[in-house]
């Protein structure tokens, strides 16, 4: 008898080892399509290759984690934890300066008091006189800190399942989230869905072809109309605003 048990459980670790290679080499594409999505609005400086080898570990851990029972398809879990891998990875290896976080930090204390002060979102004139420096200097701010609001908005958060999920994944595809994480971040999901609403036009249109369109600045610039360099500026002081406004929220 147990000599049977034993082959039982060494036949149910093959099946699942088995099932597991499968799940990674059937979504190999999909982790070599996050990276060039998220390299996109990257440095061109950063290795590409280093970021799929953190993908391909958060592949393979999707794959040793994922429990159908949950009634979420692989997919969906696969590529929020993959999300999640090449994002430690950008932040293991320090690529953004010291300087520039805390210049992203400023900026972010700064929409938060003022729109406490002013019960209203703050307009550029004001974050700037904040913040006592000149218009152009804030601008050049934004753009410096352009590609760290990118990161910032696509942090990961971790539901009671386990599952990675970021603020846009909530907004962009909720129906993918188990029953009692959408029970759960409910709340969080309307809120999101209401700042971006109030985002004033343009931020909110960036907002939107940027994340949802996987549109460049350069094309979303054509869009509006806007040099390359403005539509860095509106990108990042949206998602400055959307940090602000929701920091209570995952705290």
């Amino acid at each position: 008898m147990n000599r049977q048990l034993k082959v039982y459980a060494e036949e149910s670790q093959r099946s699942s080892l088995a099932i597991r290679d499968g799940l990674i080499l059937e979504h190999l594409p999909l982790a070599r399509f996050l990276v060039k999505r998220m390299a996109a609005h990257l440095p061109p400086h950063i290795d590409e290759e280093e970021l799929m080898s953190a993908a391909v570990m958060g592949l393979i851990s999707s794959a040793e984690r994922f429990e159908p029972s949950r009634g979420v398809l692989f997919k969906t879990f696969a590529e929020q934890r993959i999300k999640g891998t090449i994002l430690d990875e950008l932040r293991s290896q320090d690529w953004l300066s010291r300087s520039v976080r805390e210049k992203y930090k400023r900026l972010e204390r700064e929409f938060s008091r003022l729109s406490q002060t002013l019960g209203r979102d703050p307009n550029s004139e004001e974050v700037a006189a904040g913040m006592d420096v000149e218009l152009d200097e804030y601008y050049r701010i934004l753009e410096e800190v352009h590609t760290f609001s990118f990161v910032s908005l696509n942090e990961s958060m971790e539901d009671d399942d386990g599952s990675l999920v970021t603020l846009l994944d909530m907004v962009a595809d909720s129906s993918a989230l188990t029953p009692q994480a959408q029970l759960q971040y409910r709340q969080l999901i309307d809120s999101l869905a209401a700042c971006i609403d109030s985002l004033p036009e343009k931020e909110r249109i960036v907002i939107t072809l940027y994340y949802y369109e996987d549109l460049r600045l350069k094309d979303i610039g054509e869009v509006l109309g806007l040099t390359e360099s403005r539509v860095s500026q509106l990108h990042s002081q949206a998602v400055v605003r959307l940090r602000s406004k929701m920091k209570p929220h995952y705290e």
